[in-house]
């Protein structure tokens, strides 16, 4: 049971990334979702969310209209679509899933969550200016 992160590396400023989330052993389905950065000597920062519950979306202010999660329950998979990247983005990404407990939507699991089920291993996304 695991989910493995990829897509990460070094892009120039304005460049775009996708990340990706391949769960292994659980199915997406009955899972909500998340991704999170953290650079170096910061706090681990919520990036978005998305709820099974309600199906919402939460993007944290930052990469408001830059970023978008979305979800294949075919290739229970989770992505993270990057656009119009800055340097500030530079950070080790991680995706998580915890199982639907409650009916709530993608700003509770970004906002007041603090447990997840299932970690991913982390890639790295670096911008240059």
């Amino acid at each position: 049971v695991q989910l493995q992160a990829s897509g990460g590396g070094l892009v120039q400023s304005g460049g775009s990334l996708r990340l990706s989330c391949a769960a292994s052993g659980f199915s997406l389905d009955y899972y909500s979702l998340g991704w999170f950065r953290q650079a170096p000597g910061k706090e681990r920062e919520a990036v978005s969310c998305a709820s099974t519950s309600d199906g919402s979306i939460y993007y944290n202010d930052p990469v408001k209209g830059r970023f978008t999660l979305s979800r294949d329950n075919a290739k229970n998979t989770v992505y993270l679509q990057m656009d119009n990247l800055k340097p500030e983005d530079s950070a080790a990404y991680y995706c998580a899933a915890v199982r639907v407990r409650g009916y709530y939507n993608g700003r509770y699991y970004c906002t007041v969550l603090r447990e997840y089920d299932y970690w991913g291993q982390g890639t790295q996304v670096t911008v240059s200016s």
